[in-house]
């Protein structure tokens, strides 16, 4: 199911898969990524003790690499990747500035699939992207895909 919902809004199963929760989706990164492909794990704040089904790693080829984060031509890109609409932060929950606290104890605790977000400056969601042929790219349905579960 989530592979096909990749394929339907990508067209394709992802090259790279980029991996920060751990635990809780380790074992669906390493399934969507395609043959040949590439997961990148950068963290594991769902825990550090990942477990998948290794034939979808050895039989189609793929490959898991560490990374510790990025640097400035590699956040550029990033950057230009969410503008183009290639890549969408995943929101699991928005939270206001008052409950930044829950925010962090969500995350430490792992109660979140996806990114969760403090809205520092704006008074509500949807407020980040004013420019509406980019919020179009992005798509509202990609920024909530991990929304209410």
């Amino acid at each position: 199911m989530l592979g096909e919902e990749i394929r339907r809004q990508v067209g394709e199963d992802p090259h790279i898969v980029f991996e920060h929760s751990g635990r809780e989706t380790f074992g669906a990164s390493v399934y969507v990524a395609r043959r040949g492909g590439t997961v990148v794990t950068c963290g594991s704040s769902t825990g550090y003790q990942h477990a998948y089904d290794n034939r979808h790693l050895w039989m189609k080829l793929k490959r898991i690499i560490g990374s510790h984060g990025a640097n400035y031509a590699e956040s550029w890109e990033t950057n230009r990747l969410v503008t183009l609409g290639m890549l969408a932060p995943v929101l699991s929950r928005a939270r206001t500035l008052a409950e930044v606290g829950e925010a962090t104890r969500e995350v430490q605790v792992g109660q979140h699939t996806g990114k969760v977000s403090v809205l520092c400056l704006a008074e509500a969601e949807g407020l980040g992207v004013d420019d509406p042929q980019a919020r179009q790219r992005i798509s509202e349905s990609r920024l909530s895909l991990f929304r209410n579960r």
